[in-house]
């Protein structure tokens, strides 16, 4: 791989951006696995700039809510918030804006799925997001979170409340709704644990995450798209 010289022209333009400075993007897409291979030459990665676009991120995406629902108080503000920021929601855009095809891997984080993994797929969005402020300021990071990510919000809200909103509707259709942990890997400090959603004795949707609980909200939230109820 030579470093210096990756191209992203076809990643900016699904993003929608195009840098002034290159080397900002290419920073916003390296892992640490990467970088402390190369520790002599010093390469930088990520983690700054996911740092500031999380702090973006939050203001951002507040101030959409506070202007979108006048009416709602503070608490309910935050879980909106919470919901649309999420690994969940972040992961599943940059998958689908092919972020795993340009970030920037060790060997051994890549042969282990790295490309794929919802946590560092999310960081992406925010590193990406940082980047995006220090090449051409404000408007533009709005441009892209507002382009990517504020759009749709009804669905992308519903995160945070899909266990609630597929027990009401199991309730409602008289099945019992379980949880089933299928699954869990890797070391005590990033557990990923697998879970499906079961409706009777039929089994649905399954979600990853580095909790039992976001994982089965990932398999609920999954499930309610299934069944056309989000």
């Amino acid at each position: 791989m030579n470093y210096e010289s990756m191209e992203f022209g076809p990643l900016e333009e699904r993003i929608g951006y195009r840098f002034k400075d290159p080397s900002l993007l290419r920073t916003a897409l390296t892992h640490k696995s990467f970088a402390s291979e190369y520790h002599i030459r010093q390469i930088p990665q990520y983690e700054r700039l996911e740092f500031l676009g999380d702090s973006i991120l939050e203001y951002i995406s507040s101030e959409a809510l506070y202007q979108r629902y006048p009416e709602l108080p503070e608490g309910e503000l935050t879980k909106k918030r919470a919901s649309l920021v999420c690994e969940y929601t972040l992961s599943r855009i940059t998958r689908e804006l092919g972020y795993g095809d340009y970030v920037i891997l060790g060997k051994g984080e890549d042969l282990t799925g790295g490309r794929e993994r919802p946590s560092i797929l999310c960081d992406l969005f925010e590193s990406v997001l940082g980047a995006i402020y220090l090449d051409g300021g404000m408007e533009p990071a709005k441009a892209y979170v507002e382009r990517h990510l504020l759009t749709d919000l009804e669905h992308k809200t519903l995160f945070t409340d899909a266990k609630t909103i597929l027990q009401e509707y199991a309730q409602s259709e008289g099945m019992e709704l379980t949880y089933e942990l299928l699954d869990q890997t890797g070391p005590d400090h990033l557990r990923v644990y697998t879970s499906r959603v079961r409706l009777g004795e039929t089994p649905y949707e399954t979600g990853q995450a580095h909790s039992i609980k976001g994982a089965q909200m990932e398999a609920a939230h999954k499930t309610l798209r299934k069944l056309g109820l989000s």
